[in-house]
């Protein structure tokens, strides 16, 4: 690993540090050449933090990164920086990309091109496992990479049915992989973990926080061609993803559902602005491929 990456990988495991924290500093140092040597003024006058923190934060930087490396190391997990080959192009493309990705698993699913990202209600019914049922074999046929977000609900009937056909898929998660979240789906992260990717922006040993779990979407349908959206509510977190994915250029699909569930609200609504009314897995795979 080059010094630089190190160096990145150091500043995101300190406190005080977020995304706009890297930016400014990569902005006045490219190279991060001064990073160990900046006074504690310097940063808080940067950064816009007090001196307390900056001074957390020096003491931070003045610890080791390398027994943590090693850690990450013995457990297999990869850091992919922004700069690197096999950062996934599309997600390259944001308006604030991840710095890095933290990736326990096959990495060679990053490569993939043709990934569908499959989002939807927590509080999910049988309508929407059937859905996902009804739609998941051809989907896996041709080759779609499912991307989601190992949540209750879609989210984890998605990686499930995708790995049941023998299918590939990518969860991408809020906080870090020593913190995996929801706790009910811990031993199936790990087993999913053996033959698919998990994905987080954050160091592993992140606990989730709510604002996390927003800025993840983002990810989710940025690594995807287009996003499909089953049974989410007016105020789904789903239609967070939706909404991304619209921001980013790529499609929306959408189920219908029936116009007096509650479940169906969200997904009618986008249905209305413009989304792709899904009733077959062609509905999707004609888009996909055509951009894929």
């Amino acid at each position: 690993m080059d010094l630089f990456t190190k160096k990145l990988i150091h500043l995101q495991h300190c406190p005080w540090i977020g995304w706009k924290s890297i930016y400014l500093l990569l902005k006045k140092d490219p190279d991060l050449d001064g990073l160990y040597n900046y006074s504690s003024s310097y940063y808080s006058s940067l950064l816009n933090i007090s001196n307390s923190q900056s001074s957390q934060l020096i003491q931070h930087l003045q610890q080791p990164i390398e027994p943590i490396l090693q850690t990450y190391e013995s457990k297999k997990i990869s850091f992919i920086p922004l700069y690197s080959e096999k950062y996934p192009k599309l997600l390259s493309h944001l308006p604030q990309p991840p710095w890095g990705l933290y990736a326990l698993g096959d990495l060679s699913l990053l490569s993939s091109e043709r990934k569908l990202a499959i989002v939807g209600a927590r509080k999910a019914d049988e309508y929407g496992l059937q859905s996902i049922q009804l739609l998941m074999p051809e989907l896996v046929e041709y080759q779609c990479v499912i991307v989601s977000g190992l949540a209750k609900g879609i989210d984890i009937w998605a990686h499930q049915e995708a790995m049941k056909l023998s299918g590939r898929t990518i969860a991408v998660i809020a906080g870090g992989f020593q913190h995996l979240y929801p706790a009910e789906n811990i031993s199936f992260a790990r087993e999913m973990a053996k033959s698919q990717l998990i994905l987080s922006e954050y160091p592993p040993n992140t606990r989730p926080q709510k604002w996390q779990f927003p800025a993840r979407n983002r990810i989710i349908s940025g690594l995807s061609l287009g996003t499909l959206v089953m049974q989410a509510g007016k105020r789904s977190g789903s239609l967070i993803t939706a909404y991304c994915a619209l921001e980013q250029g790529r499609d929306v699909f959408c189920i219908p559902g029936k116009i007096n569930d509650p479940l169906s609200e969200g997904t009618n609504d986008l249905i209305n602005d413009g989304a792709k009314l899904v009733r077959t897995s062609e509905d999707i795979l004609n888009e996909i491929i055509k951009n894929g």
